[in-house]
């Protein structure tokens, strides 16, 4: 961090004595909310985060089919790819990183460490995450004893494993934490009796390593639906640049509906992209599997994020749960559906 970018942003800390008082760091990530700017105008350049997953299927469209660069116009677009949630929050905290599609429970994460200073701008991806066994296990009791593995420590399936094992009072789950890929190997060598995984790797170890499905995630909540991944934004970037975020909402959005119209052509660029940034390509029978998991949508599934921030509490990764107030900015993303004619989004407490 430069010192005199430094320096502005511990002046503006302490000048707001009524955030301040809880805040004793001095880096971006613990240093707060700032407050308000003006907008700088169109950034120089976006620095866009998301993963080689099937999961993060707008952002893969998006980049490839030029829907970003399009609304972008002049901005310089630097896409990075991460392999786990907490190592991409890391890289929105430490200013590497400006733009990001992310699981929820990272989300939340990063909003609590940053103490506001990371904000929920959209929706992506709803739905694509089941835990899958070894055949032979046909009821959660006989987790006990097991050895279950989830993309990383607090991430959206780590949660989602550790609350269920918590509700379903079931002693001795060994939850290990591995990529996703390494999962893949250890389940195929009898090394993992399963895992809690997103799209395409539970699809993978159903026809690629014999598993078997024990519980859809979307079976555990309301209409089937919960956030997988959605967009956030550092709050500094979102001030200055108010025009840019709305720009990737734009060809978020443009992407989402060329997908669900060329469905076929979607899973192709996916699988391109995943071979391209991930060096292996899919089955078309995986393919097909996972992208019937989940939906492509801007709406974040905002009336979930309350009992996600619980659910850490029950899977023991924090101890209480944050106050989400203000966490969300929504309103580039209705001002961008207002202006194509489309249904806003509802906040559901999320906004300040």
């Amino acid at each position: 961090m430069r010192t005199h970018h430094r320096t502005r942003l511990l002046a503006a800390a302490f000048a707001a004595l009524t955030l301040a008082g809880s805040m004793a760091g001095c880096s971006r990530a613990d240093s707060g909310p700032k407050t308000e700017q003006k907008s700088q105008g169109a950034a120089a350049e976006v620095r866009l985060g998301y993963f080689p997953n099937v999961t993060h299927a707008p952002a893969l469209i998006g980049v490839k089919q030029g829907f970003f660069a399009k609304e972008l116009g002049s901005t310089k677009l630097t896409p990075q790819t991460f392999n786990a949630g907490p190592e991409e929050v890391n890289a929105l905290l430490g200013d590497s990183l400006d733009i990001a599609f992310i699981g929820s429970g990272p989300a939340i994460n990063a909003f609590t460490k940053s103490k506001g200073a990371i904000q929920l701008v959209s929706g992506a991806v709803t739905g694509g995450a089941q835990l899958v066994v070894k055949p032979e296990i046909a009821a959660p009791e006989q987790l006990t004893g097991k050895n279950i593995a989830t993309p990383s420590l607090a991430n959206t399936q780590d949660v989602a494993l550790k609350k269920f094992v918590a509700e379903k009072k079931l002693p001795d789950v060994k939850i290990t934490n591995l990529d996703n890929p390494k999962t893949f190997d250890a389940f195929k060598k009898g090394e993992l009796d399963g895992g809690w995984l997103p799209e395409p790797w539970s699809s993978r170890l159903v026809l690629d390593a014999g598993a078997k499905v024990l519980v859809d995630e979307k079976n555990l909540w309301p209409e089937g639906k919960f956030p997988t991944t959605v967009v956030i934004v550092r709050s500094e970037f979102l001030q200055q640049h108010p025009e840019t975020v709305t720009a990737i909402l734009k060809g978020e959005l443009a992407a989402i509906e060329w997908a669900k119209t060329n469905p076929a052509e979607a899973k192709t660029v996916v699988n391109g992209e995943l071979k391209a940034l991930a060096g292996s390509t899919l089955s078309e029978a995986v393919l097909d599997r996972a992208f019937s998991g989940i939906e492509l949508g801007i709406d974040p599934v905002a009336s979930t994020f309350a009992q996600l921030a619980q659910d850490s509490v029950t899977a023991g990764v924090v101890k209480s749960a944050v106050d989400l107030k203000g966490f969300a900015d929504f309103g580039p993303l209705n001002a961008v559906l207002s202006e194509q004619g489309k249904p806003g989004v509802n906040a559901s407490g999320l906004t300040k």
